[in-house]
């Protein structure tokens, strides 16, 4: 099966591209991820991590 797509993909002119943006993508991605989460202000993560916790003592007290 390998063989078979293996031999399709080769006979595809520029083909050997597509890794290339992918691993870009990927990289990129996760770069942008982690700038994000050492800049984020700690406040902001307190705030965002109660919020189901909130939304649970909200609909209690109805």
């Amino acid at each position: 099966m390998l063989k078979f797509i293996k031999g399709n993909l080769e006979a595809i002119d520029g083909v050997t591209i597509y890794p290339i943006i992918s691993l870009l993508i990927f990289f990129i991605f996760f770069v942008a991820l982690f700038w994000w989460v050492f800049t984020a202000k700690k406040e902001h993560i307190n705030e965002v991590s109660q919020l189901p916790l909130d939304q649970n003592q909200e609909n209690n007290e109805l």
